[in-house]
């Protein structure tokens, strides 16, 4: 294989880690320390966004994969992230991936598209993925997005603001409120691909509160400040997973010109940009039986991990 110069990552990039003092711990009272802590998370992973990183791939998707086994939990559903991974790898492509699989799917595409809040971008994932009946409140909701994000407000504010916007507006549409959460962050901080971070804190106890430890809804009595906190935590844990990953992309690529088969050069791009790779995979250049080989051999390098566990119908990844 003829190995991609901008794949060997002779000094890969630094992934920032947001420290222990900035990550909340406990109770937070004050709208302000949340606000702080916000802060600080998200400036690394701002920092973390604007390198060029060849791995932002499979970093988003398994960001994706978080947010939407936390949905489907949300739904009352019981598939956890890795049978969500096999519904999605594994499914052929004319069949029907199911609630939960339409739940990832949406997700995924958050991960993968332009950052822009119009209609021609959310409504089809309203209506396809979430199950959503578009109509004018939605609409409402997206046309008064335009203004927040020339807004001097903090983009975790209006995060904020947007997600209680379109649960006031349809309380059926609280998927899409995180959803939107996320989308409008990522428009304000100009980042050009989303990053999927409050869906998966929905659990913690940030959104909980007072003695029944009740979750609060976007708009609740505290959601601004539990949405502050959320991203102080998810942020922080990006880049926690960002540090794994980039050590996992560095083996990946340093063991690139030891690989002699035909399009490994594909699987190794496939690897770096999405969350799993199905053993199966083929191309015109690589038979299924040669991949299989190949992330054999990549296994043996330690440079990938097998994630589903089974000795058929294998998943591959970083």
């Amino acid at each position: 294989m003829k190995s991609r110069p901008d794949l060997l990552l002779i000094d890969p990039p630094l992934v920032p880690k947001v420290q222990a003092w900035a990550r909340p711990r406990g109770l937070v009272l004050h709208d302000v320390d949340a606000a702080y802590l916000a802060g600080v998370a998200l400036n690394s992973l701002d920092n973390l966004l604007r390198q060029d990183l060849p791995w932002a791939g499979v970093w988003r998707q398994r960001l994706a994969l978080r947010s939407a086994a936390a949905a489907v939990n949300l739904t009352g559903r019981r598939e956890d992230e890795s049978a969500l991974r096999d519904t999605h790898f594994l499914r052929g492509a004319s069949d029907d991936p199911g609630p939960s699989g339409h739940l990832l799917m949406a997700w995924r595409r958050l991960a993968s598209r332009t950052t822009s809040c119009d209609e021609e971008t959310v409504r089809p994932v309203a209506e396809q993925h979430f199950g959503l009946h578009w109509d004018d409140g939605l609409a409402e909701v997206l046309a008064n997005a335009e203004d927040m994000v020339v807004s001097s407000r903090p983009a975790p504010v209006l995060a904020a603001e947007i997600a209680a916007a379109v649960y006031r507006a349809r309380p059926d549409a609280e998927l899409l409120a995180f959803w939107l959460g996320d989308m409008l962050l990522a428009q304000k901080f100009r980042w050009p691909i989303p990053v999927p971070l409050l869906m998966g804190q929905v659990a913690s106890p940030v959104f909980k509160s007072g003695e029944n430890r009740k979750r609060i809804r976007p708009g609740g009595e505290g959601w601004g400040r539990a949405v502050m906190l959320a991203y102080a935590t998810a942020a922080a844990e990006a880049c926690d997973l960002g540090i794994e990953l980039a050590q996992r992309a560095a083996t990946l690529t340093t063991v690139a010109p030891k690989l002699r088969a035909k399009g490994s050069g594909d699987v190794i791009k496939l690897l770096l940009s999405d969350d799993a790779v199905p053993g199966s995979w083929s191309s015109s250049k690589l038979s299924a039986r040669g991949a299989r080989r190949l992330f054999d051999r990549l296994g043996e390098l330690g440079a990938v991990r097998e994630l589903s566990g089974r000795p058929t119908f294998r998943l591959y990844g970083l």
